[in-house]
């Protein structure tokens, strides 16, 4: 999920995975693959870097680590005992 500005300056979180293409006319307006469209105040540059962002969060190590599964409890259990 990535942070963009409308252009009545209301914040808005958008799905990032969703974004089918950026026209930049003069104002830049993100498609979704749905056909919604959102005209935004950041740039074109700024909504890739912040989707670059997002990503590499995603695949960062410490992320990865917090998000990595648990054994099972009861695997936890008798590996105790």
């Amino acid at each position: 999920m990535i942070r963009l500005t409308r252009l009545n300056h209301v914040p808005m979180i958008l799905n990032a995975d969703l974004i089918e293409h950026i026209d930049m006319t003069p104002d830049t307006i993100v498609t979704l693959t749905s056909g919604q469209k959102y005209t935004v105040l950041e740039s074109a540059d700024e909504v890739v870097e912040k989707v670059i962002g997002f990503r590499q969060k995603l695949l960062s190590p410490d992320t990865a680590r917090l998000t990595a599964p648990r054994a099972p409890l009861s695997a936890s259990r008798t590996a105790a005992s």
